[in-house]
């Protein structure tokens, strides 16, 4: 059983779809990914989210998690349709609320196994988090250079 999480651009173009599509497919198949953790705050976000709902079609055995930032009792959130359940890191309520999401997104990869991305500027926190990853040893697929 391997895990994986999204880290991509709040403005993805929708043009990144296939592709997404096909690293999704070639992580269940090739890698063993069974689980998945997106967030919620962008474009690749929901791409990402939509790609793995589509994939859950064709293998039911994996599952799709949202990771919540904010303790669900301070900022309660409804499940999406197609989502198996949120995920609150632990210890993060004594964490500042703006880094919040920083630290969400460090602490899902220090846990998952992979990591599907899609960043090409160097201005954010995405590409911040991409770097992190490479050098905690987490394997990133970077779909921008794998177009």
């Amino acid at each position: 059983m391997s895990s994986c999480f999204f880290i991509g651009h709040r403005e993805t173009s929708e043009e990144v779809l296939t592709a997404l599509a096909n690293a999704v497919e070639h992580h269940i198949t090739q890698y063993g990914v069974t689980e998945f953790f997106v967030g919620h705050y962008g474009g690749f976000d929901r791409m990402a989210a939509q790609t793995v709902i589509k994939a859950k079609e064709r293998h039911p055995e994996i599952t799709l998690s949202m990771l919540l930032p904010y303790h669900p009792k301070v900022q309660p959130i409804q499940i999406p349709e197609g989502f198996d359940n949120t995920f609150y890191p632990p210890g993060m309520e004594i964490i500042p609320r703006k880094y919040a999401i920083i630290h969400a997104n460090q602490y899902m990869v220090d846990h998952v196994d992979r990591v599907i991305s899609y960043v090409w500027h160097t201005a954010s926190n995405s590409r911040n988090l991409l770097i992190y990853a490479k050098a905690h040893g987490t394997k990133v697929y970077n779909l921008y250079f794998n177009r």
